[in-house]
């Protein structure tokens, strides 16, 4: 489960940040506001995965934009949607 982020003056979860993730075995760069980021760390490290792993087997199942596709994972993990 995602857990809620904890109120920081100086974190704005909101704030954009692109990182270069690796996609079978191509970088790409992937921007994500920063409480996607760290939702998809926790979920990754639940998995007992890491982060480009996780995102190669998003990017296996998406239809449109990674970012997008990302986001909309994270959303159906926090809900207990399957998509």
């Amino acid at each position: 489960m995602i857990k809620p982020l904890s109120p920081h003056p100086r974190h704005d979860p909101a704030r954009l940040a692109k990182r270069s993730v690796l996609i079978a075995g191509h970088h790409t760069s992937l921007t994500l506001e920063d409480v996607f980021w760290e939702a998809l760390r926790e979920i990754a490290a639940a998995r007992r995965m890491s982060v480009n792993a996780l995102v190669t087997e998003i990017d296996a199942g998406r239809t449109g934009n990674l970012s997008s596709a990302v986001r909309v994972f994270i959303l159906q993990q926090a809900t207990g949607a399957d998509g």
